[in-house]
């Protein structure tokens, strides 16, 4: 895991969640350490992360074991392995004076990913490691309501990260009740929309904990100041291949930043994706899948019932196999400034695809119409972290309401990197074809009713004409 070479090149990725080495721009402005430091505030409902030396100071009395910055007792860490998270672990104990409980989630981000962790994390000064498979509930309980809800944010962006984060901080919140911690803490920079994602998941699960972002605090400014950090305290010092690219990458997708891409006029090369073959290397021949989908939920592939993340991973497979879900995006991230990414999520594409299809059938005018503008509105709280909003959540029993029809089965041919319908179905199908038909026979739609139908469709039209003629 890297530290950024230069105080130009940022990322919104968290820096704690992958084992690819990120490009970072630390914050510029830092925290003046409180003047009455151990002074005995009173504990507000949530302590914010730029206030932590404050917080620190509800303890009742200094002792020998208070740090630099105060006292906490026990603190979470979002733990990776990589440089950066392993450097955090002596930087709170040296800070805080607190014990170092390190979290670990696998949320799909790949084989291997978690092998050796206890052992680094200990021997960085950490007194013990939790690791948490997330997989299911990642896919069951936050990517299949985003699906359902068509829930993509600026026309592109599926929300891969987006939806990870809250499942992560909420199973931070879980450990820290479970140990009795009364801090967590994240390695996201002061730049990047990660740090919001997390925080506000703290604030709704548990609005005592403290929060401690260290990037927003500490004067490490790069890999050879961590560097340096870790060697003055004695933590072994992750050796990796360090990748030019930011990325991140759970069962869902996985997103590139940094280097050539933050020129938005330079083409990606073509050795930047992971998940996905060239579109122009794929199958000359396409592959056809069957889509099934009950309330607006995927759930089965090929007439096979699956669990969510086996689902999602064998959609990932054959979607990656023909170079399905490449995107290319410039995006307005949530404190203000525009980043561009390229995004690879081919299971979710496949997904996407089919349930909008199914809905064709399934949904009438009105009600596709208003679940789309209210689609946009799910997708900005999801990527702004507000994911435990109680707006949110009431957004998702519409979603879920207007769902409850969408059951049936959709065909699609993948070729290439494209992923059409082929066909679709579903028991509770609006599409009839006996009215539909240019042979029309069923005797419900009268042609000639269309006559009166649009005169008054377009008497306002009429009338505004009629007006400007003075008629």
């Amino acid at each position: 895991m890297g530290f950024p070479l230069s105080p130009q090149v940022s990322s919104s990725t968290c820096s704690f969640l992958s084992g690819a080495p990120l490009l970072h721009s630390p914050p510029s402005l830092r925290l003046a350490a409180a003047p009455n430091l151990f002074s005995i505030l009173a504990v507000p409902k949530m302590v914010l992360a730029e206030d932590t030396t404050k917080s620190a100071s509800v303890t009742p009395s200094l002792t020998s074991s208070s740090g630099l910055r105060g006292k906490l007792n026990k603190v979470v860490l979002a733990y990776s392995g990589g440089l950066d998270t392993s450097v955090i672990v002596p930087w709170l104990r040296e800070n805080y004076g607190c014990e170092v409980i390190c979290f670990t989630a696998d949320v799909g981000q790949g084989n291997g990913e978690t092998d050796g962790l206890e052992a680094k994390a200990k021997a960085s000064g950490a007194s013990q490691l939790f690791i948490k498979d997330l997989k299911e509930e990642f896919v069951r309980d936050f990517v299949f309501p985003c699906l359902r809800a068509g829930a993509v944010y600026e026309r592109k962006y599926l929300l891969g990260t987006s939806m990870a984060r809250p499942v992560i901080a909420k199973a931070m919140v879980d450990v820290a009740k479970e140990v009795g911690a009364d801090a967590v803490s994240h390695g996201c920079t002061g730049k990047g929309n990660d740090q919001v994602r997390f925080e506000l998941t703290f604030f709704a699960l548990d609005p005592k904990l403290i929060v401690v972002a260290p990037w927003r605090e500490w004067d490490i400014r790069g890999r050879e100041d961590a560097v340096e950090y870790a060697k003055k305290h004695h933590v072994p010092v992750p050796v990796s291949k360090k990748s030019i690219y930011s990325r991140d990458r759970n069962l869902w997708h996985i997103s590139h930043e940094g280097d050539i891409l933050e020129n938005p006029e330079n083409e990606p090369k073509k050795d930047i994706y992971v998940m996905t073959e060239d579109p122009e290397e794929a199958p000359d021949t396409p592959e056809y899948l069957e889509i099934g989908i009950e309330a607006g939920i995927p759930v089965s592939y090929n007439g096979k019932r699956l669990s969510p993340a086996n689902l999602l991973a064998a959609l990932n497979e054959v979607g990656g196999r023909h170079g399905i879900g490449r995107i290319d995006m410039v995006e307005n991230r949530l404190v203000g400034m525009k980043s561009r990414g390229v995004y690879e999520t081919p299971g979710g594409t496949i997904l996407t695809t089919a349930v909008r299809e199914l809905e064709s059938l399934t949904l009438d005018r009105e009600t596709m119409q208003l679940k789309d503008t209210l689609a946009i509105k799910y997708a900005e709280l999801v990527y702004a972290g507000r994911w435990f909003d109680p707006l949110r959540e009431s957004l998702d029993a519409f979603m879920e309401k207007v769902s409850a029809t969408t059951t049936g089965s959709v065909i699609l041919k993948l070729f290439k990197g494209s992923v059409n319908v082929t066909s679709r179905k579903s028991p509770f199908s609006l599409y009839r074809e006996d009215i539909s038909s240019f042979e029309e026979g069923s005797g419900i739609y009268n042609q000639a009713d269309a006559a009166g139908f649009i005169r008054l469709y377009g008497l306002p039209m009429r009338v505004r004409a009629m007006q400007q003629h003075n008629l």
